[in-house]
């Protein structure tokens, strides 16, 4: 792609997380940061927050941008924490914080409840150079497992260190920055949104 995209999010994680994922799914292909203003997420699905999200930074910027919301889906909480993942904690809300607390709601949940599925959905939004209507995709990453009883692993962000993917014995603070973009709930997300990239701005994108 000539153009960058443009990803609407202040969180620096997610910036670096999205810069190795699109540098290994899209080699060539580089991301910007988005410098505006935080929009009001008042979504009700994954998919809504990071249109909201995606269509802000088209407003503000006039370059086409993709947007993420991403959380954590557990089973015996009916799908919460979900859309409110980031803020769990309420008015104490922090990575640390919210991990602890839902350790705390899980403690007498046996092992074979405690499943959960991170969630990615992205938004690209891509401005009509005739002023006509914005092209709008969506697409979802899903990436299961359990929660752990106590945090591991330094590495990750969010609920990583406290989410053990299917298949591994690691958890998702554990992995290493490489295998964890090849395995995540945003590179699956984002595998998915490669084929209207390369749709959108040709075979090279």
């Amino acid at each position: 792609m000539t153009t960058p995209l443009l990803l609407s999010s202040h969180n620096a994680h997610k910036l670096a997380e999205f810069r190795r994922i699109v540098g290994e799914a899209l080699p060539g292909a580089t991301v910007d940061a988005y410098d505006g203003p935080e929009p009001v997420e008042n979504g009700v699905t994954f998919e809504a927050n990071a249109l909201i999200k995606a269509r802000a930074a088209v407003e503000h910027d006039g370059r086409p941008a993709f947007a993420d919301d991403s959380g954590i889906a557990v089973d015996v909480l009916g799908g919460a924490p979900g859309i409110f993942s980031a803020r769990w904690g309420g008015s104490q809300a922090s990575d640390v914080f919210n991990r602890r607390l839902l350790l705390e709601q899980l403690a007498d949940v046996p092992d074979e409840h405690r499943r959960a599925t991170f969630v990615c959905a992205i938004a690209l939004v891509v401005p009509d150079a005739q002023g006509g209507p914005a092209r709008e995709h969506t697409v979802v990453g899903r990436w299961p497992g359990v929660l752990l009883r106590e945090e591991r692993g330094t590495g990750g962000f969010g609920y990583d260190p406290v989410f053990q993917p299917q298949g591994e014995r690691r958890s998702a603070a554990e992995l290493t920055a490489k295998e964890k973009n090849g395995l995540s709930h945003r590179a699956r997300a984002f595998r998915a949104l490669v084929p209207i990239l390369r749709e959108e701005f040709g075979a090279g994108a």
